[in-house]
């Protein structure tokens, strides 16, 4: 794997265990803002738990990152995939303009929107190529017996 995706990928898990941290301590309240009512009701909880959950599956997914090099490709893509499910509540704060923590102005919350799917697309490319490797197969030709 190359060094600017492993740089890319520790990077990518350092923010994803500050931003779950974030969710933990400091910025817990801002974030529930950015909750959509809907989810509440899907989910059959209330927003902090939303919150505390997301925060905690993004310290596991950052530290999965760095401490699962086997499983980089199959993290990478439940990283993408986590991405893409908070996508909700990101359009859901676009539309209704509310404020959470740097994303206090209708330009950086509909900017956020765009950072989306980058966010996705670094996920993907940092992780590509990683876990088991491919094993090379011999071919045996036609009427030649294996030993």
């Amino acid at each position: 794997m190359s060094t600017l995706r492993t740089v890319s990928r520790w990077a990518l898990a350092a923010l994803l265990i500050a931003a779950g941290v974030g969710h933990l301590t400091t910025l817990r309240r801002g974030f529930r803002i950015v909750v959509p009512d809907w989810a509440t009701r899907l989910l059959r909880t209330d927003k902090d738990t939303i919150v505390v959950v997301s925060g905690v599956v993004e310290i596991a997914l950052g530290a999965a990152l760095v401490a699962l090099p086997k499983e980089r490709s199959r993290v990478g893509a439940a990283v993408a995939a986590f991405f893409v499910a908070v996508f909700p509540g990101n359009v859901h704060q676009w539309q209704t303009g509310r404020s959470a923590p740097g994303l206090d102005t209708d330009g950086r919350r509909l900017a956020r929107l765009f950072l989306q799917p980058v966010l996705v697309a670094w996920a993907l490319w940092a992780t590509r190529g990683g876990g088991q490797r491919r094993v090379d197969t011999v071919t045996v030709k036609r009427g030649s017996r294996a030993t």
